[in-house]
């Protein structure tokens, strides 16, 4: 019969009795040792241990961890080569961009505006016309062949002769008062 362990005595309120122990002594601090700095070579570069993982080689047997079915489940569809579903497709179920219902028209070959707030127009050189082509130039816009519209949003500097750009109310209004031209 195995010894068996004893349960330490307790006092009245549940607690374990402990012997009191001696104070020990403190140790002295350590004192300070040179730390002496390796060099860096470009040579001795190394990454942190642990850092660097290898590759998972997938279905290569079981002593990979990832091998027979190579992480893909059992059998059936999404076992096979191909064998996902299109996006939105829902088993079978009429998909919620069938169900919900369809309004109006947008237009496939809309063409959105390209904005050029007038505050960024001091980045063309004096005496400029402002055209498409002049705006593609200073880097303003991404296509000179696409609609360019000229937004009000901060101050003009100089007056500017702008052509062949579609310009809004507070823009023209402010291109006017440095005394510039708007020709349509």
């Amino acid at each position: 019969m195995a010894p068996t362990k004893r349960k330490p005595k307790t006092t009245g309120r549940g607690r374990a009795r402990t012997k009191a122990k001696s104070p020990t002594p403190r140790k002295p601090k350590a004192t300070a040792q040179p730390v002496t700095v390796e060099r860096i070579t470009l040579h001795g570069l190394r990454p942190p241990a642990g850092s660097h993982r290898d590759r998972i080689r997938k279905g290569r047997g079981p002593g990979s961890g990832i091998g027979k079915t190579a992480g893909r489940g059992g059998k059936g569809q999404t076992a096979r080569s191909g064998g996902q579903t299109r996006p939105g497709f829902e088993g079978g179920q009429m998909p919620l961009i069938r169900r919900i219902p369809k309004r109006g028209f947008t237009n496939p070959f809309k063409q959105p505006a390209q904005v050029v707030n007038v505050r960024h127009l001091g980045k063309l050189a004096a005496g400029v016309e402002v055209t498409p082509e002049t705006l593609f130039g200073a880097g303003l816009v991404r296509r000179p062949d696409r609609p360019i519209k000229l937004l009000g949003m901060g101050d003009v500097g100089r007056s500017f002769t702008v052509k062949g750009v579609t310009v809004s109310a507070s823009a023209r209004v402010k291109i006017e008062q440095a005394g510039g031209t708007i020709a349509s």
